[in-house]
């Protein structure tokens, strides 16, 4: 498969598609990235250095791709942080140039917005969009249970019916799939952390540990390993593999004591997801 990925990325260290890029291609799909930023490294650090692309530059490199007329073989397309509106235009009108050349890809993103403890972390407008004009474009979508509420009127969720009522919600605006992240109910087990997945076939959760430690990337990471085996698979299957991949990562990651997610390190446990959680259906 090939996948056309429209993201940020870093010289040192992983987020955006530093961070999405080599899980796809040890999956064994062709990607196209095309970088909205390319920073030292992430913001996290708090300084960092490199350029922010004009919008207009963004596109150039887009339809310089389109020029080699590729974009037939195109099977899906890839977002995740925003910076701006102008942004997120570019990226919605190389969704449209995608789909008009293979009307059987699907777009995949990742409504970066904000998270639990820290609220919003984008500029004034990016929530709206997101809401209001990436939403209805997608196929694939993958919220965190936080950007989920605020994508559904900002209701609170605290049970798994109420999760499920809100991912339908998102589905009946156009996304067929769409993956929860960092789900924590009052029903989540002590000490772990959930993954779910709503379809037009199901809904299926599955919980793994929760591991004393904050990361930069790990969402990105997580919602390329999940489109990664989404076009190859049911998505159930996906949401198991992404989970035991996902938290091969982040265990590995403890292990060595780094504030950057060892995606290099864990690439077996990637490329090689060992079934060791259950995926539980819903419905």
């Amino acid at each position: 498969m090939k996948i056309l990925s429209i993201q940020s990325s870093v010289a040192y260290g992983y987020a955006g598609n530093s961070s999405a890029v080599f899980p796809l291609q040890r999956l064994g799909h062709e990607v196209w990235p095309v970088y909205t930023v390319h920073f030292s490294n992430h913001t996290g650090y708090g300084e960092w250095r490199g350029p922010v692309f004009e919008p207009e530059t963004v596109r150039d490199v887009i339809t310089g791709i389109e020029e080699r007329g590729v974009l037939p073989e195109c099977d899906a397309v890839l977002s995740g942080y925003m910076g701006a509106d102008p942004i997120g235009t570019v990226i919605l009108d190389a969704v449209a140039r995608v789909k008009a050349a293979n009307p059987k890809a699907i777009y995949c993103a990742d409504p970066v917005m904000g998270d639990v403890g820290r609220g919003f972390f984008v500029r004034p407008g990016i929530p709206e969009f997101m809401r209001d004009k990436v939403v209805p474009a997608a196929d694939v979508i993958t919220p965190n249970q936080w950007e989920l509420q605020y994508l559904t009127g900002e209701r609170e969720i605290h049970s798994v019916a109420e999760l499920l009522d809100a991912a339908r919600s998102i589905r009946d605006r156009g996304p067929e799939t769409v993956l929860v992240t960092s789900v924590q109910t009052d029903e989540t087990p002590a000490d772990s952390v959930q993954l779910a997945v709503v379809n037009g076939d199901g809904a299926w959760i599955v919980t793994t540990p929760l591991l004393p430690m904050y990361v930069v990337g790990a969402g990105d990471a997580t919602t390329a390993i999940f489109l990664a085996h989404l076009l190859t698979e049911p998505a159930e299957q996906a949401l198991a593999a992404t989970a035991d991949s996902v938290f091969g990562v982040m265990e590995t990651t403890h292990t060595a004591a780094t504030r950057e997610i060892q995606i290099v390190g864990a690439q077996e446990l990637i490329a090689h997801p060992t079934g060791r959680f259950e995926v539980t259906r819903l419905d």
